[in-house]
């Protein structure tokens, strides 16, 4: 099947991988609710049809924290994507690199921030705060040390939300003899990926961590490492903490509320991602969407707002960035198009999302991307 839209690479991704990372990606948590409402809501928005306008001259491109996106989308931060493709975080961040967006690397990322960098393309790093303090403090100069200018410190993960598809498939729970046992045979029932991935992309370990993990042989069984090392502690006077060793650009990501938007500014921070963490945490909550004309109202003017959540087309970010996003950031598209084929699958797709953003700018008389705003929506939500 030839690729035409972000729903293909998800199909071409679920035909190449092993049922247990697809779902992985594709799924969120508990009854999925919130995962099904970032899509819906988005596909309800009505974009605003203008015609009979001079639209030769279209500028896609964006500026955030003194660097310019080609156009407004970056590559959000997926946990393990080096199992999705051979060394997945490299060849997701050229890609990114050759598209001219941001990548951010996950802290759980197969790959090394040092391995990522030396790729060609140093990326926005995203932080989980564990409870050992040192080793965050060695991570986030390692970080620093690798050329990563943006710090995306995610905040809405305090523990892991229960996915009970990471279950069904053996992801999670399965410990032991039955787990290595379904882990080599969805393996073995996958030959493509077992050549690419499992056998020559390795090693398969938690790249920036792997120091501090200190147990588990399968890299499914490190989820349970990391659940027992999140910080629950965390507040927002950490962020003075962070500050120490960290002195550029700080993103909060996970951000609903219009309280929680305001506290971001007061602590420092210089961005914010409105963002549920793709309907894989709270179930239940609001759309991504849906929260961010409110908290652009509270904080547009004080610090850079994105959003992700559900974003599967260049239509979907027009609708974000008329409702105020700076720019919007796309997790599962990227890692459906990495499990699909790799960097040049990534590419691709970067490609179609650009395409259709193209598209909806100029039938909506849009000629700028920094200049969007509800009036391009036919009706504002």
């Amino acid at each position: 099947m030839k690729p035409a839209s972000v729903s293909d690479y998800r199909e071409l991704a679920r035909r190449r991988l092993p049922k247990m990372f697809f779902e992985y990606i594709d799924g969120g948590s508990y009854a999925e609710v919130t995962l099904g409402r970032n899509v819906a809501d988005l596909e309800a928005i009505a974009l605003r049809q203008r015609v009979m306008r001079d639209m030769s001259q279209l500028d896609m491109s964006v500026e955030v924290f003194g660097q310019t996106m080609s156009f407004p989308v970056g590559l959000s931060p997926v946990g393990m994507a080096g199992m999705y493709a051979r060394r997945g975080e490299v060849q997701a961040a050229r890609a990114a690199a050759s598209a001219g967006v941001p990548f951010c690397l996950s802290t759980v990322g197969v790959c090394s921030v040092e391995e990522v960098a030396a790729s060609g393309a140093a990326p926005w790093f995203q932080l989980y705060m564990l409870k050992d303090r040192g080793y965050m403090a060695e991570l986030l100069a390692r970080a620093k040390a690798a050329g990563c200018k943006v710090l995306v410190f995610t905040v809405d993960l305090p523990l892991p939300g229960s996915r009970y598809r990471d279950i069904r498939s053996g992801f999670t729970g399965a410990n032991g003899l039955s787990g290595a046992l379904n882990t080599a045979w969805q393996g073995a029932t996958h030959p493509e990926w077992l050549w690419d991935v499992w056998l020559h992309g390795r090693p398969h370990t938690l790249g920036c961590v792997q120091s501090a993990v200190t147990e588990g042989r399968r890299v499914t069984d490190f989820l349970s490492w990391i659940a027992r090392n999140f910080d629950r502690t965390v507040t927002w006077s950490d962020i003075d903490w962070v500050r120490k060793t960290w002195d550029g650009p700080i993103v909060i990501k996970g951000v609903l509320d219009p309280e929680d938007a305001r506290e971001a500014v007061k602590a420092g921070a210089q961005g914010l991602v409105v963002s549920n963490h793709g309907g894989r945490q709270l179930d239940g909550v609001r759309s991504s969407i849906s929260a961010l004309p409110a908290v652009v109202d509270a904080v547009g003017g004080d610090l850079e707002i994105f959003m992700d959540g559900g974003v599967r087309s260049g239509l979907d970010v027009l609708k974000a960035l008329a409702l105020g996003a700076r720019a919007c950031f796309v997790g599962r598209a990227w890692a459906y198009a990495l499990g699909a084929g790799g960097q040049p699958m990534v590419e691709k797709m970067l490609g179609t999302l650009r395409s259709e953003l193209a598209t909806a700018m100029i039938l909506t008389g849009c000629n700028a991307a920094r200049s969007a705003d509800k009036s391009l929506l036919d009706v504002a939500p």
